[in-house]
């Protein structure tokens, strides 16, 4: 009986050893990311400056992926690059950033053709950031500095009047802060002290005809 109420006794034991793990990490799990589409009121405070909008390229050709295991910066014959809907909406993406008024300022692209093609027909202009280098293909130690300095360059302070643009690719975001934006999304984020930022919202292509037509 002795040896009965021992056995039993060790089984619960180690039940509740190595349950305990589980439930622990069940309730430290970080939420799933929620995605804030943008109001005309967040449009409207874009227009006085001060903020940065992260913008993922346009839509792509997958029928062409990017060479493995490395890509030729200087050739895009060698990477996935815009199709024809990518180079449209990127187009009028640009055409709806003028529209509502809102300034540009620096504006800074990955060197991926489909990041500086689409920060071309949006912008028209745009500087080449290393630092913003498609970051799906990287391994973690890799993907360290391209993280470090895509938080960098959002959460460094912005004049008023003028808003910093960067156009790159959505796993950065991801690995950043667990959001993966569709093509063309523009990820509004307020610079704020030590190194932080705030995400306030996205506009996704299809939301700017609701955006440019509300008061």
């Amino acid at each position: 009986m002795k040896a009965r109420t021992l056995t039993i006794f060790t089984m619960l034991w180690g039940f509740l050893f190595f349950a305990a793990p589980f439930s622990t990490q069940a309730q430290t799990q970080q939420p799933e990311f929620q995605e804030v589409i943008a109001t005309p009121a967040l449009l409207e405070q874009l227009k006085a400056g001060g903020y940065v909008i992260y913008m993922r390229h346009g839509n792509t050709d997958n029928s062409r992926p990017d060479r493995v295991p490395k890509v030729d910066l200087n050739d895009c014959s060698t990477q996935r690059v815009l199709n024809t809907k990518g180079q449209q909406v990127t187009e009028t993406v640009g055409e709806n950033i003028r529209k509502a008024g809102i300034p540009v300022g620096d504006v800074f692209a990955s060197p991926m053709c489909r990041a500086k093609d689409s920060a071309a027909n949006a912008f028209h202009r745009y500087a080449i950031e290393i630092g913003l280098m498609y970051s799906g293909s990287m391994t973690t130690a890799e993907k360290k500095p391209v993280i470090a300095k895509t938080r960098s360059l959002i959460s460094a302070p912005v004049p008023a009047g003028t808003n910093r643009f960067l156009v790159a690719h959505a796993p950065n975001i991801m690995d950043m802060m667990g959001y993966f934006p569709e093509e063309a999304t523009l990820v509004i984020f307020k610079p704020k002290e030590h190194g932080q930022y705030e995400y306030l919202g996205s506009i996704r292509p299809r939301d700017w005809t609701v955006l440019l037509t509300q008061p």
